[in-house]
């Protein structure tokens, strides 16, 4: 399958199934067509983004003894993977002229988040909630809508928001597993060891495509929109052999390490 034909598939159909349907045999990328510019993935009435707030919080801790609070976490995590997924379908569709060698990468990591995003929906069904009996948000396409180049969504998803979720992967999993749910807490197990493969992935094509003379920290910041800052980028506990993992050095793991969130630091 052409990869333009696939981000066109997860992105344009409004049916989930045609979005997170397992695709068979190997991309290719000799056609990857005129930059196309979605504003706003299509998707089933039920999935739609919705307002402001509207969407639930993600349950505390203490909550997750509850099966029917586990339910909304998986149904809130789903949306984030969806949302990954359609972002790298947009990034596809919007930059054609990025390295073959990026795209047929991106797609590969595309079934990855098809796969996290049927594995949060099955989980959640288990436990009694079907995917779209809530509100879900649009966070993380909203923040793909101010890219301008390719840099921008290296730093962005890869670097911020599945940098962060190296750490979230493993908080979610000890979360699951004091509530005594061993399979929610292996799904965010599996996750979080892609996530390395993914932020892997993410730090290699910004060193191929950034200045040569500049650092992969000055690069990384350089390419985040406000409000994203380096501080977005790591949950509470954070996993430094994770990152070592990634390919991260030393010196940016440390920079990372050290940064404050500024909400955090002015209460």
């Amino acid at each position: 399958m052409e990869v333009r034909e696939y981000a066109e598939l997860v992105l344009l159909s409004d049916s989930l199934n045609d979005k997170i349907a397992t695709v068979d045999g190997l991309f290719t990328d000799e056609v990857p067509g005129e930059s196309l510019d979605v504003r706003e993935p299509a998707r089933p009435a039920h999935l739609r983004f919705a307002p402001r707030r509207a969407a639930p919080a993600m349950p505390k801790p203490g909550a997750f003894v509850d099966p029917a609070r586990r339910a909304v976490a998986h149904h809130i995590l789903a949306n984030h993977e969806l949302q990954a997924l359609e972002v790298m379908a947009r990034v596809a569709l919007l930059f054609p002229d990025a390295p073959t060698e990026f795209r047929l990468g991106l797609a590969r990591i595309m079934q990855d988040e098809q796969r996290h995003t049927r594995m949060h929906i099955e989980r959640a069904a288990m436990l009694g909630l079907t995917f779209g009996d809530l509100p879900v948000n649009c966070y993380i396409w909203k923040k793909s809508l101010e890219f301008d180049s390719v840099l921008d969504y290296l730093a962005t998803l890869p670097l911020v928001f599945e940098n962060r979720n190296l750490d979230h992967s493993l908080e979610f999993a000890a979360m699951f597993e004091a509530a005594g749910d061993e399979r929610s807490a292996a799904l965010a197990r599996v996750i979080h060891n892609d996530e390395i493969e993914h932020v892997r992935f993410g730090l290699e094509w910004l060193r191929k495509l950034k200045p040569a003379s500049q650092s992969d920290w000055d690069a990384f910041t350089e390419h985040l929109k406000w409000p994203l800052r380096p501080s977005k980028a790591k949950g509470d506990e954070f996993q430094y052999e994770a990152r070592r993992e990634a390919g991260m050095t030393d010196e940016f793991i440390a920079k990372l390490e050290a940064t404050l969130d500024e909400e955090v630091a002015s209460t």
